[in-house]
């Protein structure tokens, strides 16, 4: 049985999904920008090069349809064009929206994984987000996340169960709010707020930084 998160998350995870809207993509508490964006540490999830020249932090949610349809829609393009080139490396953090047990529990699934797979879980994630929400059951939706993620459902138990998982994600999600993440998705280039998701305004922004590379 796959184990719910319950430990320094703000509301207990739950495995059965009503199904709801999803439009209100808005995480667990909101507060004014007080600091800057967290600086990427070995504990972030990174896709592309250490030493590419741009970094992108995207905040995203795993039951926030916008985060699914800019994963399963733009990344791949967004992906081929900085990430595999070399000029981008984009660097993933949770921000659990509503319903945020179910988001909780996505989320440290992700942070349970083994090394190296993290976005598979994140892609299987965002790419079975509407079907779980139809069904309105999660269970299937976190087992092929599991599926993928290196581990053992035994291991990802063990994993939801011990406290330094929710206490991580619980600080996250606090450096998030302080600086002033108040959605889903955020993106910052180089530590810059883009003013929208679209890839042709995050596109705008990575340009000039990477012109003559």
């Amino acid at each position: 049985m796959i184990k719910t998160l319950t430990a320094a998350v703000t509301t207990a995870a739950v495995l059965a999904v009503a199904p709801v809207a999803l439009a209100a993509d808005t995480p667990l508490t909101t507060a004014s920008a007080t600091a800057a964006v967290p600086a990427v540490t070995p504990a972030d999830r990174v896709l592309g090069r250490a030493d590419a020249p741009v970094t992108v932090i995207e905040y995203a949610s795993f039951t926030c349809s916008h985060c699914a349809a800019w994963t399963n829609d733009v990344l791949p393009t967004f992906k081929a064009r900085y990430i595999d080139t070399g000029k981008v490396k984009l660097v993933f953090r949770d921000l659990p929206t509503q319903p945020v047990q179910a988001a909780a529990t996505a989320a440290a699934i992700g942070r349970c994984a083994a090394p190296g797979k993290f976005f598979d879980v994140a892609h299987s994630l965002m790419a079975g987000q509407a079907a779980a929400f139809a069904s309105g059951d999660a269970r299937n939706w976190y087992t092929s996340a599991i599926g993928v993620s290196g581990r053992t459902e035994a291991q990802i138990d063990a994993c939801l169960s011990n406290p330094a998982t929710g206490q991580t994600l619980q600080a996250d999600i606090e450096a998030a709010v302080a600086a002033g993440v108040n959605g889903t998705p955020t993106f910052f280039v180089n530590g810059h707020r883009a003013a929208d998701h679209s890839l042709e305004t995050l596109s705008a922004a990575i340009d000039p930084l990477i012109k003559g590379r």
